[in-house]
């Protein structure tokens, strides 16, 4: 993927400040207060910031930047809303897919004084591609409401790789299963992984549906203008796209599930299909087995030379005869 990492610089610092140059997202080196003193952003996106790097920001900004606590903070209330200085405050959840796993990072958006305000504890490959693709592209960016839209939309266009890697996965399960003849083993490896699959299908769901918040708080408020806000609505139709997308995953997700569980229980039925015929083997001969084991004085056969062999070739017959009636009805193979 072209999710690579860019930083913004060598030092100890985290706090990566874009201007506007000819329409494209200019990055400026920030090593101390006064650096980003001497900066006119349009974008200041902090990842881990150390308390000294929020003081500088309050202090040169004037904008308070969230602690971890508050940007995980989850209450409705809390998510989306307009200060009395006019400041938009929002949290949205990103989805993050590494070696295999998912999770969801929870970003801290401040709107004041026509800059963008993010805060995150971890770089996400959405911000990344956002940050290659401002700087590529003359004229994507207008303003700090352009770079929000791009960073909710790259986010639309991550969900939708992430959901066709979910796809590709369950057709590797399918396959398998599909195969017949599931071993224990193998039923257990299709439940790992159709559940590592329904794990991810699910956070992006999620995800999706606090973006589709997200958006549609900014075109609710009147924050945009026309030609922002036909990108919002552009966003929510993708949005609404990958919806479908994902709840057929899920419809699949379920089917494979059940399928496989199907199977390992066809597989243990078989085994215990096997001990009821070895069973019903094993009656005959041990009725016969008790009868001549059992010690009256008025019992002729006790006599008898051939009686042993006799009982012999009676548990013999009387074990192989249930056999072959099973395997001529079909019910053994």
């Amino acid at each position: 993927m072209f999710f690579e990492r860019v930083s913004h610089r060598k030092g100890s610092y985290m706090i990566n400040v874009f201007e506007l140059a000819n329409g494209r997202l200019r990055q400026v080196m920030v090593n101390s207060k006064a650096d980003l003193e001497s900066t006119t952003p349009v974008w200041v996106d902090l990842t881990s910031p150390t308390d000294e790097e929020r003081e500088w920001v309050r202090s040169v900004f004037g904008v308070t930047m969230p602690d971890e606590e508050d940007v995980k903070e989850i209450e409705a209330s809390a998510r989306y809303y307009e200060e009395d200085s006019g400041a938009i405050q929002l949290r949205t959840d990103f989805h993050i897919e590494e070696d295999g796993r998912s999770h969801s990072a929870t970003v801290g958006f401040i709107l004041a004084n026509d800059i963008l305000f993010s805060v995150h504890a971890e770089d996400l490959p959405v911000f990344r591609l956002v940050r290659l693709r401002a700087r590529s592209r003359p004229g994507s960016v207008a303003d700090c409401k352009d770079v929000l839209l791009d960073l909710y939309a790259a986010d639309a266009e991550y969900s939708a790789d992430a959901l066709e890697e979910i796809a590709r996965q369950l057709e590797k399960v399918s396959q398998m299963v599909m195969k017949g003849n599931l071993s224990s083993e193998d039923g257990a490896v299709a439940l790992s992984a159709i559940t590592l699959q329904e794990d991810s299908n699910e956070r992006i769901r999620r995800n999706m549906m606090d973006t589709r918040r997200a958006v549609s708080f900014l075109m609710r408020g009147r924050m945009l203008d026309a030609g922002q806000f036909d990108e919002a609505r552009q966003i929510l139709r993708d949005i609404d796209s990958l919806d479908g997308h994902a709840s057929f995953l899920f419809d699949k997700i379920n089917f494979l599930m059940d399928t496989t569980v199907g199977f390992m229980n066809i597989n243990q039925s078989k085994i215990i299909a096997i001990f009821s015929v070895a069973a019903v083997f094993m009656l005959p001969p041990t009725l016969i087995a008790s009868i001549f084991c059992m010690n009256f004085e008025l019992m002729p056969e006790l006599d008898w030379v051939i009686g042993y062999p006799l009982a012999l070739l009676l548990m013999l017959a009387s074990a192989l005869g249930p056999f072959f009636y099973f395997r001529r009805r079909g019910w053994i193979s």
